[in-house]
């Protein structure tokens, strides 16, 4: 298994480079994503069970051992992260071969897509520091390509907020590299739990919080998220749906990995991070509820979700991760899902204004029950994966005697279950405010049943997250296990 780690990040960068050459013939780029994309998920996949069953796999490049070369490793949090990011990369690339757009009028697409997944594929497999910021490049890259593919005002306008605040965690992530490094003579992640030990507990309490700081960016975490909602609605929706979907959880990882492998007990900012987590939720459902834009309220709905995620790992309990990690699983699926529907609906409908359509799922009642099942979920309503991920957190903050938080994470998936109203009620429900003919009339039938096919898809796998709930928290609940105890993750890395 050890010669296959790599591929996952080999396999886009080698299909990146294919699909230049096939510059002017969008079939073949499609048929090239498609097979790369395809075959990644299935290694993902095969990696997850692995890790599973026999523990982290290890590869360490070029035969040089660790700490001195590039170590790859997969233990159940990468293969978790791997298999759902390329399930859902797949997913989002046959939307967009559907839609009118990026795909079609830019034969830069497939290649920096390419780019992109590998970039997150390597931020996940990656065992140390370096090449964590060497991945956050690259998808810094891609994503600005993406987001500014048909050189619109305000996409251009977005993609250069997107690209200063980048550059300054990216500036951030190097000087924190620079201080570990002189402090502890290593950048392996497996050697820096070993090392950091070592540190006075203030050394390394300043270290998790400057990475904090730095991966907080990238993760949208108050009061660092203003540049996602301004960044987000203006790309083409499959763009908008990968970055809803992923860019955002590489942070959320980021910030998971290090803050368990480095910190122990004693040095875990846990309450701060329940604070951070607290506002995040709040800020982003009065954003959310304050919009009345469809891409735009659920891009401010990430921010508040984030925040989540980030509550399960300031509880530092084995449940609160476990729940964390559930989140995750659901809501990379839940909001990419939701991302294109709004898509969609933007194509059927002319426009992604509430008080410009209104009766979506009137005139067309499959769109509407497509957003209505992923919004439940998102909301937290039983018997959605929402529900389940959610009821995790709030059992593991009740069992760790957090109820302030417990109770305002009840009170914002409520405003989240409002703010969805607000979108069903605004854009799905009511008197029509468009005919049918307001769709793209150059936008072909086998387009839209692509689009169509592509969004059922990832809806089934919301549903199927609800249906396999006990084994997927179980699998969490492993994950967490490891996580707050990596003993085994160090000794597969350094021998």
């Amino acid at each position: 298994m050890n010669a296959v780690l790599p591929l996952p990040v080999v396999l886009p960068l080698l299909g990146a480079a294919l699909s230049i050459t096939a510059f002017k013939s969008r079939r073949t780029q499609r048929l090239i994503s498609l097979a790369v994309l395809s075959a990644t998920s299935v290694i993902s996949v095969v990696l997850l069970i692995q890790a599973d069953r026999f523990g982290p796999v290890v590869a360490q490049m070029g035969g040089w051992p660790a700490p001195f070369g590039i170590t790859l490793i997969a233990d159940r949090l990468a293969g978790i992260m791997l298999a759902v990011a390329s399930v859902m990369l797949v997913s989002v690339l046959v939307y967009a071969i559907g839609q009118p757009g990026a795909e079609r009028n830019h034969g830069a697409f497939h290649p920096v897509y390419l780019v992109l997944s590998a970039g997150v594929m390597a931020a996940f497999l990656t065992g140390d520091l370096f090449n964590l910021f060497v991945a956050f490049e690259m998808m810094l890259t891609a994503s600005y390509v993406l987001l500014t593919l048909g050189g619109g005002r305000e996409q251009i306008r977005s993609g250069m907020t997107y690209v200063v605040i980048s550059l300054v965690a990216s500036a951030l992530f190097l000087t924190s590299l620079a201080l570990i490094y002189a402090a502890t003579g290593t950048v392996n992640m497996a050697q820096l739990a070993v090392r950091m030990a070592e540190l006075p507990d203030g050394v390394r309490l300043a270290f998790g919080l400057l990475l904090l700081v730095v991966f907080g960016i990238k993760a949208a975490l108050f009061p660092l998220f203003s540049w996602l909602p301004d960044s987000y609605p203006t790309a083409p929706s499959p763009i908008t749906a990968v970055f809803a979907g992923l860019l955002t959880k590489v942070g959320v990882y980021a910030i998971i990995r290090t803050q368990t492998l480095f910190l122990d007990s004693s040095s875990r900012p846990g309450t701060l991070i329940l604070v951070v987590a607290s506002i995040t939720m709040v800020v982003g459902v009065l954003g959310a509820i304050a919009q009345d834009d469809i891409p735009r309220i659920l891009s401010f709905h990430i921010v508040s979700q984030i925040g989540y995620m980030i509550m399960g790992l300031g509880l530092f309990t084995v449940a609160g991760l476990a729940g964390a990690i559930l989140y995750i699983i659901h809501h990379i699926i839940v909001k990419t899902t939701l991302f294109l529907v709004a898509g969609l609906a933007e194509v059927r409908a002319g426009s992604g204004r509430l008080a410009a359509i209104g009766g979506v799922a009137r005139v067309y009642p499959v769109l509407g029950v497509l957003f209505l099942l992923p919004a439940i979920s998102l909301a937290g309503l039983p018997p959605f994966s929402g529900f389940v991920a959610k009821f995790a957190l709030v059992e593991a903050g009740l069992s760790a005697g957090q109820y302030v938080v417990v109770a305002i994470s009840i009170l914002v998936s409520l405003l989240t279950l409002f703010s969805m109203t607000k979108i069903w009620g605004g854009a799905f429900w009511g008197e029509p405010q468009f005919t049918e003919d307001a769709a793209d009339p150059t936008e072909p039938p086998k387009g839209l049943r692509v689009m169509y096919l592509s969004v059922g898809f990832l809806v089934a796998m919301s549903l199927a997250v609800a249906l396999a709930a006990g084994p997927l928290y179980n699998l969490s609940h492993r994950t967490a296990n490891e996580l707050l105890h990596p003993d085994r993750y160090v000794a597969e890395v350094l021998g």
